[in-house]
């Protein structure tokens, strides 16, 4: 899955912040905020995958978060 384009300033933020590469992350279909790996396959619908894509979030992590279906 293709990353979203953010500022330089940004996604050098989040790594120091989460201590992963949001873009790599995401190109190697991992989850930003969890141990999860190979997780792009596994989304409820196109809205759960437009964030991954924008948080680098699976599944799990967004229901947590946004308090979506389990």
């Amino acid at each position: 899955m293709k990353p979203t384009n953010k500022s330089t300033a940004i996604d050098s933020f989040i790594t120091s912040i989460m201590g992963k590469d949001r873009v790599q992350t995401i190109l190697a279909g991992d989850c930003m905020t969890c141990n999860n790996e190979r997780i792009d396959e596994n989304f409820r619908d196109e809205l759960s995958e437009k964030e991954y894509s924008i948080s680098g979030m699976c599944q799990e992590c967004q229901d947590n978060v946004f308090g979506g279906n389990k």
